[in-house]
């Protein structure tokens, strides 16, 4: 198929009237309707509006793409547009704009369709093109620039691209990912002015699109591996996981387009911030799908313990120094009140914070205030942390409910589904459900696994100790990571028992600490490198940074996981042998002058890093 093919003489308009935006897509779409390119063109407007709000696609240089791909398309076309005098489409540069492509295309557009578009767009790269489009009089006179451009285009055989990876060249390489939320017009705009600019710049350059046909030209392993950085021009997300340790440069997908020197500049020189990836496996495609649940499950109740954190932290350490000038002053000194009441008014806000923003996370911004109320109900009802975390998951799938219920009124009261129905109907049934069934249960379950706890024999005390040390050390800021961490939390502010914490700061502390001491006293172990980053260890090991153990981690997974939950089980299970506490959530080193039988907390850590680097020294063979 042929760009003439999709781009129809009966529906361009050759002097727009609109002086505006607004009016120039209200002109368009009447066009397209006029034409019977569309069924719905409220429809339609809709969805042009809608990828306009992500991003306008008044892309610069006088230049417009609005599209999109709907139901309301009967077949795709391509509507060519000018304005004499251009007009204010809010374009990325600020300039007006002359010449406007608007796409349409049906949800069941077959691969030809799209690969046909690709090409128009990037025809439009060609500033000389682009001129020549601005004289045309007449839809002849397009039709027939566009004719002479395809024949003088170099056609490209089968979509495949050079792989630099297995070449020997002095050139820069550098890979790129291009992606716009629709994946018809920008993608491959962005795909085709980055290897432009890398071909005057000499960079070899190798780009994947991730168009709506799927990823093209897919970047390989080794590709990645040997480029100097990773440039994503996009407007959706794409899978990162990949270029896990790589300098990556994130840019929307305009500035792929306009920006393409900068972002190739900056890719050579690896002026990007390195990329940590939490899970630098990828699985095949099947046991993504089968897993995709657990990874959004485990988004959301990321995006809610990472906005806890805070209040944890803060309020946690400032009621630890209020016990310490309890100590000190007595429990009537005002200095004393002051801590307690700053530090608890922070702490009284974890759970209804961890259950609004899992909420939003689910849900977006109408899930906030549900899971806000549902977890402040679940503080209330004595649900605790428990409770919050079922309040927080069950408020945002209830909102979504409710977007789905009201998914079919009227378009004139979308104004008033945000303001008024969702927040009504979203609080209603989380309010059914946390004061008739949520809170009773849960209140019940807590008040159990606290009784329990608190009858722990030292034998099992340590058992518990040990597997939160261990959890903490096995994935390093991962999922066992963050369970063992939230768990202690949610019993540290039940009880205000900080036994717990001490098992799973300690289990946090071994790993940076065991590999400092690794790279010190086994030194014929590790490379040069690896030995100056060890030092570093010592800081982030003290400071509770897991994190710090993960570029070993990743290099040597065996050993170094293997031998860090060896010793960071030995010392969580010390510290309630020895009846260690730790009354704040974080701080490390900082916070266990804080403790309770704070000199056996510090042995217990010292015993489980040593454990560890003996271990990982022993087991390492030396470097060649």
């Amino acid at each position: 198929m042929r760009i003439n093919d999709l781009l129809r003489k009966d529906t361009m308009i050759m002097d727009m009237q609109a002086a505006d935006k607004p009016g120039a897509i209200d002109e368009m779409v009447q066009r397209l309707q006029e034409n019977h390119v569309i069924n719905d063109s409220k429809a339609f407007k809709e969805a042009i509006l809608k990828r306009e709000a992500q991003t306008s696609t008044g892309l610069g240089d006088g230049i417009a793409m609005p599209h999109a791909k709907t139901n309301a398309v009967n077949e795709p076309t391509v509507l060519f547009a000018k304005s004499r005098g251009g007009l204010d489409y809010e374009a990325l540069d600020g300039q007006p704009t002359y010449l406007f492509f608007m796409i349409a295309v049906p949800d069941g557009a077959n691969d030809t369709h799209l690969q046909t578009l690709a090409a128009l767009s990037k025809m439009l790269i060609d500033q000389d093109f682009v001129e020549q489009l601005k004289q045309a009089s007449s839809p002849d006179d397009v039709h027939a620039l566009f004719q002479q451009e395809e024949t003088e285009s170099q056609p490209e055989a089968d979509d495949q691209e050079t792989d630099y990876s297995k070449q020997e060249s002095d050139k820069p390489f550098v890979v790129a990912v291009t992606a716009c939320p629709t994946g018809i017009a920008h993608t491959y705009m962005a795909e085709d002015a980055l290897k432009k600019k890398a071909t005057e710049m000499d960079v070899n350059i190798r780009v994947e699109t991730n168009g709506s046909d799927g990823a093209k030209n897919a970047l390989t392993n080794e590709e990645i591996e040997k480029a100097a950085g990773v440039i994503i021009a996009a407007d959706k997300n794409v899978e990162m996981a990949r270029f896990d340790r790589k300098p990556v440069l994130e840019r929307p997908v305009s500035d792929g387009i306009n920006k393409a020197e900068e972002l190739i500049t900056k890719a050579i020189n690896q002026d990007a911030p390195t990329l940590q990836a939490e899970n630098v496996s990828d699985a095949d495609s099947e046991a993504e799908k089968s897993s995709s649940i657990w990874r959004k499950i485990y988004k959301d109740l990321m995006n809610g313990i990472s906005h806890m954190l805070p209040f944890v932290v803060g309020g946690g350490i400032l009621m630890a120094i209020s016990f310490l000038v309890e100590g000190f002053l007595g429990s009537d000194h005002e200095l004393f009140e002051f801590f307690n009441v700053v530090g608890s008014n922070a702490f009284y806000f974890l759970i209804p914070i961890l259950a609004g923003y899992i909420a939003m996370s689910i849900a977006d911004r109408p899930g906030l205030m549900p899971g806000l109320v549902g977890g402040l109900m679940a503080v209330n009802s004595d649900a605790g942390f428990l409770g919050g975390l079922v309040a927080g998951f069950l408020a945002g799938y209830l909102v979504l409910l409710v977007k789905r219920a009201f998914r079919g009124l009227p378009k004139s009261l979308d104004g008033l589904k945000s303001i008024l129905l969702y927040p009504v109907a979203g609080l209603f049934l989380i309010g059914i459900f946390m004061y008739f069934l949520i809170g009773p249960v849960f209140a019940t379950i807590n008040t159990a696994m606290v009784t329990f706890l608190e009858n722990l024999g030292t034998g099992n005390a340590v058992i518990l100790g040990a597997l939160l040390g261990g959890m903490m050390a096995i994935d390093m800021g991962g999922p066992f990571n963050k369970a063992a961490y939230a768990f202690s939390i949610g019993i540290f502010t039940e009880t205000g028992d900080g036994s717990l914490m001490a098992a799973a700061m300690v289990g946090g502390m071994v790993p940076p600490l065991a590999i400092a001491l690794a790279t010190t006293f086994f030194k014929n172990k590790f490379t040069e490198n690896e030995r100056k980053s060890g030092v570093t260890n010592y800081v982030m090991g003290l400071s509770f940074i897991t994190e710090g153990a993960i570029p070993f981690a990743a290099a040597d997974p065996i050993r170094v996981i293997g031998s860090s939950v060896l010793g960071a089980v030995t010392a969580g299970g010390l510290t309630q042998l020895w009846s260690s506490t730790i009354p704040a959530p974080h701080g490390g080193i900082f916070v266990i002058p804080l403790a309770d039988n704070a000199i056996l907390f510090l042995v217990a850590l010292l015993i489980g890093a040593v454990i560890s680097s003996l271990v990982l020294g022993l087991w390492r063979k030396p470097v060649e």
